[in-house]
């Protein structure tokens, strides 16, 4: 396995890759390599970048099995993701920050392209060179909704010399069975390449209707990803990225949460109904590096649209159901200007300047219909027929601009001085439909337009007393705009900004090529947060209002290391492989104490000192990796690794909650020159937990519903490369 991929070791540049996914081969000389990122936009060292990131690389993401975003999000310290069973609903929250799906508090960047609404920030991980997990307020570089942080994620680039390729079929328990391929390589050799990948999904669900037999919570996607790699000359390249993903997942695996402590897995209702979804980003890259200048544009296009249908009630008895269609458009256009990667200002002898600039440009159309299903004499003893409530028909029309720069001046090569801010404007069109049909109520309809504007600034100062080692302190302002919500109590239709000050100090070190580890310490001031709350009038109905003022801060550390082979290593001399046993460790360690402040308020009740919902007190993930090579092109490996989530509160009054957890992962298998196969168990303990669940007086005995949180799986994959 190549460096024995642990997250942080096995990364490269993303520009160095340009391959099919493939396994790691056999380990080689270890070195701690330079793990380039863009968690500033333009390409750096993570060791000098005075920000907290964590890296995971193609070959994490392969000996892991990740191929979710959340998945390989169990890396990174105080990070924690917000998922239902359907697959469209994954919302990551850092350092207690997060908010609604269509105004996330931290967002998914895919090849630079934003992911503007969370139902589109979970697809399928093909040919993926990189993700960084990025926290802390980062909006004097991307502007709106990254008060969290942000999530970067990089594809492969296709091969330029040569051809590359992978097929396997992994299969599981509960009838899970996949195929997935990829492929790559040169039309034009050293100047024009492809790639083109594919995988198809699905499963049995997890949770069982105790009134069909049943189950709910099946899954089943069919994603692909084609590209073009264009480089006419040394100094241009272009690229062209489109990705799409068709998945058709069962119900929502909702009941009632005490039912769920009592029984996992079980549910109880006469309707079961579905969840789909259809993603399809296009993206173009182009780039020129020249002597002084770097010049790169994006530009995005997602399209995307679900359908969905549930029983809202969430009972045996025929009360509510809910469809629920919703289709977005959305263009984003950046062009970003810098100083080239080795031509920096020089201002004196000892004193050097790199500097950025950048325009964003961004629209995005939403449209959302919705209708709630209700029996006869459900809403009132005197109607005596159905009756269909439309909550809500809305069109939400937004369009932006962002105007930012950002410039380091760095003293003898030791100390990097950096400043840098952002203005945003966006402006923002909302019609809102709410009726009933036949016409028991009268309707409500809001047609309104608002205008936003910001200016966030950032101010970080690094220190390296040596080569290897940075010592740093940043402080930067968040921003979030207001909106509309689709639909809301009466008065409740609008929501304002939301801000942040963030303050951070850390420090990176290595040693000896062998050692990386990193800490952070933070604190962040929100005025105006914006919650996403349970409207109590409309079951399952969600709306964004501000709760006044909170805080959050914490501890962040992270330790990676090749321990010292054991073995014989001098049976390479005559064998031409080592007989020594590499021994890779990880972990990562989050403390987040995140609180509302004073006057606090939300549902209507006071939530000063309560603690912000779905923020775990800690995370933390301990890991190790063996391999042994056992010829001169096999290699057996076996990886295990546990993951600690820290007691946290589903709701902002601080009703109910979850109780502290682990899971524990294994892995094991055999690699050849052309061939692999292997094994793994995920939550070997079968560890039961709720990971979700959130108010639902309307209907549950317990006020609350939620999902039961993965049990046990297990499965093996077994393939071929080339």
């Amino acid at each position: 396995m190549n460096r024995l991929a642990i997250f942080i070791f096995s990364l490269a540049p993303s520009g160095a890759f340009a391959q099919a996914v493939v396994p790691p081969a056999a380990p080689g000389p270890f070195q701690l390599p330079t793990v380039v990122v863009t968690a500033q936009k333009e390409p750096a060292d993570v060791r000098t970048v005075p920000v907290s990131v964590t890296v995971v690389g193609q070959d994490a993401l392969w000996n892991s099995g990740a191929t979710a975003i959340s998945e390989a999000g169990i890396y990174a310290p105080n990070i924690y993701f917000n998922e239902f069973s359907a697959r469209k609903l994954s919302n990551a929250r850092v350092r207690g920050v997060g908010s609604s799906p269509a105004n996330p508090g931290v967002t998914t960047y895919i090849d630079g392209v934003p992911q503007l609404n969370a139902n589109t920030s979970s697809i399928e991980l093909l040919d993926v060179a990189q993700l960084e997990f990025v926290r802390g307020p980062q909006s004097a570089l991307f502007g709106r909704n990254v008060l969290g942080g942000l999530v970067n994620v990089a594809s492969l680039r296709p091969s330029l010399s040569g051809w590359t390729g992978s097929a396997y079929v992994p299969v599981g328990n509960s009838s899970a069975r996949d195929v997935r391929a990829g492929v790559s390589g040169p039309l034009v050799r050293g100047t024009l390449g492809v790639g083109a990948s594919i995988a198809y999904g699905r499963r049995d669900g997890f949770t069982r209707n105790e009134i069909s037999g049943r189950t709910l919570d099946d899954r089943s996607a069919l994603s692909g990803k084609a590209q073009v790699l264009w480089t006419p000359t040394a100094a241009w390249e272009a690229r062209a990225i489109v990705s799409g993903e068709r998945a058709r997942d069962g119900d929502y695996a909702l009941h009632d949460l005490a039912a769920l402590r009592a029984r996992p897995f079980s549910a109880a209702r006469d309707f079961e109904g579905f969840t789909h979804r259809d993603v399809v980003n296009t993206t173009v890259l182009a780039r020129r590096e020249g002597a002084r200048l770097a010049f790169s544009t994006t530009t995005g296009f997602v399209r995307w649209k679900t359908d969905d249908a549930t029983d809202l009630d969430y009972s045996p008895l025929p009360l509510v159901t809910r469809s629920n269609a919703e289709e977005a458009f959305q263009f984003t256009q950046e062009v970003r200007l810098a100083s080239a990667a080795n031509a920096a200002v020089r201002l004196s002898d000892a004193v050097s300047l790199r500097w950025q600039t950048g325009l964003f440009l961004f629209t995005q159309d939403y449209e959302q219909d919705a209708v709630n299903s209700f029996a006869p004499f459900l809403l009132s003893p005197f109607l005596g027929f159905a009756v269909n409530q439309t909550s809500p028909r809305a069109a939400l029309d937004d369009a932006g601009v962002g105007l930012y720069g950002q410039a380091t001046t760095t003293v003898r090569d030791r100390l990097d001085v950096t400043a840098g801010a952002r203005f945003d404007h966006e402006t923002k069109k909302g019609r809102l439909s709410t009726f009933f049909t036949p016409a028991v109520a009268p309707p409500t309809e809001v047609v309104a337009e608002e205008s936003f504007s910001n200016v966030s600034p950032q101010l970080a100062v690094a220190f390296r007393p040596a080569p290897d080692r940075t010592v740093y302190a940043a402080v930067s302002r968040g921003f979030k705009a207001g909106g509309f919500n689709p639909a809301s109590p009466v008065g409740r239709e609008t929501y304002a900004e939301e801000h942040t000050w963030h303050v951070e100090g850390g420090v990176k070190t290595s040693f000896g090529g062998r050692v990386s580890a990193s800490a952070a310490v933070f604190f962040i001031d929100w005025q105006d947060l914006q919650l996403n709350l349970p409207d109590p009038a409309v079951p399952a109905q969600f709306f964004i209002a501000n709760a006044g003022a909170a805080t959050s801060r914490g501890i962040e550390v992270e330790v990676n290391a090749r321990v010292t082979p054991v073995g014989s290593p001098g049976a390479s001399v005559a064998s031409g492989f080592s007989r020594k046993i590499d021994i890779d460790v990880f972990g990562a360690f989050g403390y987040t104490r995140a609180r509302f402040g004073d006057g606090g308020e939300a549902s209507g009740l006071q939530v000063e000192g309560n603690e912000l919902p779905n923020a775990p007190g800690y995370t933390a993930t301990l890991g190790a990796q063996l391999s042994r090579a056992v010829s001169g092109s096999a290699t057996l490996y076996g990886r295990a690794e546990a993951v600690f989530y820290g007691s946290y509160f589903y709701d902002d009054t601080n009703t109910a909650g979850q109780d502290a957890y682990s899971l524990t992962h294994f892995r094991a298998g055999a690699r050849g020159r052309l061939v692999f196969a292997e094994a793994w168990i995920r939550n070997a303990f079968d560890t039961r937990y709720i990971p979700v669940a959130f108010a639902y007086s309307s209907f549950a005995p317990s006020g609350f519903v939620g999902e039961t949180g993965h049990p046990r799986t297990f499965g093996v994959r077994a393939g071929v490369t080339f």
